[in-house]
């Protein structure tokens, strides 16, 4: 296999992609050594990483190699030397691959596993372990790797709670800090423990139940957004009858919007600017009552975009957090005090619960995990039998009797 030597990297040469640290050793020290060489692997295919690795390498051999040089008995005023300086022995050892495991920095492991990992991944991707790694930095300053004590680790979550953040934020942070330090361990083979791992908190500190919304209250918000008809309230009547979250629904396409089929529904699927929260996120949802309406008004608006809500998706990402922020201004005033945007979801489990509706149909229409492991097997139910259920709750809010529709 050839090897590439790097010029702009001293000390190294690049073989199969990876760099290698490489240094001859001086005619008057070959005594001790077996081979004219030093070869080794710095783990990693950055070039400025390796850069960093080699340089670190190099100085400690030439320090090693000035010690070998004052062991010698047959140096020039070796008896002038003072104490203890003459004593490193032929035998003693220096281990390169320490200095590649001590040199390794936190900015260095996150550009890593951004770059790497982060390949193909949304930009939230990027901004949690960047975020995760910027309070680690705040915490306790930035070091290598190997510097990061279960102290700092510890004082990392005392800070993140003093920050404010609730049970839930501390747990996805910590998370990411974890992944970051995973990957590095991993990529650089690195003899080192992750102090981030098996940390307790709490993770229902600060976190308040989010509560559902009585079906009176659904009837009269839906009212309104008829009434108001515009594409704010078209978005609060989409997920108030399809228990959608409201990034799913602010991040539609109108083709994912399907009016013409026998089934009226909406074919839910990541996308760049808005990727969905989990796998079974993906999901067909029958659309009925007051999502139909709002489906329909959506159609026949924004002919120049194919955006189901243009005004969210001005840039890269959808803008939910400024959905949020004005659809639950507007909401306050006709939900009982602690019901958000969110609430609707909430309230679609408790809708089809109450409609005797099955576990399984319900977790698939909500894009909810189901637990056991017979779940994970098959394709799921047909949309006819999800619009069946979807009927049934459309059917109760309307003041129709359910089983008129059985």
């Amino acid at each position: 296999m050839t090897r590439l030597l790097t010029k702009k990297v001293p000390h190294t040469f690049n073989r199969a992609g990876y760099y290698y640290f490489s240094r001859r050793v001086p005619a008057d020290l070959l005594s001790h050594y077996s081979y004219p060489r030093i070869v080794q692997g710095l783990k990693t295919r950055s070039a400025q990483t390796a850069k960093s690795r080699a340089l670190v390498a190099a100085a400690k051999l030439d320090e090693y190699w000035s010690h070998l040089r004052m062991a010698d008995p047959d140096l020039i005023g070796r008896s002038l030397l003072k104490s203890g300086y003459g004593s490193f022995t032929r035998n003693t050892q220096l281990d390169v691959s320490t200095a590649t495991e001590q040199c390794i920095t936190l900015p260095e492991a996150l550009e890593t596993y951004v770059t790497q990992k982060g390949a193909g991944r949304p930009k939230s991707f990027e901004a949690a372990a960047q975020r995760a790694c910027s309070y680690l930095v705040d915490a306790c300053g930035t070091k290598t790797l190997a510097e990061y004590t279960r102290a700092d680790a510890l004082s990392y979550r005392d800070h993140l709670i003093a920050k404010g953040l609730v049970g839930s934020s501390v747990g996805r942070v910590i998370s990411s800090i974890r992944a970051v330090f995973n990957f590095a361990i991993s990529e650089y083979a690195l003899d080192l423990k992750n102090p981030f791992v098996g940390m307790y908190f709490d993770k229902s500190a600060g976190v308040s139940k989010r509560l559902p919304i009585p079906i009176e209250d659904i009837r009269k918000v839906q009212n309104q957004c008829r009434l108001i008809d515009d594409d704010l309230r078209w978005l609060v009547a989409l997920v108030s009858d399809t228990g959608m979250r409201l990034a799913e629904g602010a991040g539609l396409l109108k083709s994912d919007i399907i009016l013409d089929a026998d089934i009226p529904h909406i074919s839910l699927k990541p996308h760049l600017w808005r990727p969905l929260k989990t796998t079974g996120s993906q999901r067909d949802i029958p659309l009925v009552g007051a999502s139909l309406w709002a489906a329909q008004r959506l159609s026949e608006s924004f002919p120049d975009s194919p955006y189901a809500f243009p005004r969210y998706n001005r840039k890269e990402t959808t803008n939910s957090n400024s959905a949020s922020a004005a659809l639950n201004k507007w909401l306050h005033q006709y939900v009982p005090e602690g019901c958000t945007m969110h609430s609707f979801r909430h309230s679609m489990r408790d809708r089809l619960r109450a409609v005797e509706c099955p576990s399984d149909v319900i977790d698939q229409i909500g894009g909810w995990a189901t637990e056991g492991v017979g779940q994970g097997y098959g394709k799921g139910h047909d949309l006819k039998v999800c619009a069946k259920w979807m009927n049934f709750v459309s059917a109760r809010i309307n003041h129709r009797q359910t089983s008129q529709l059985i």
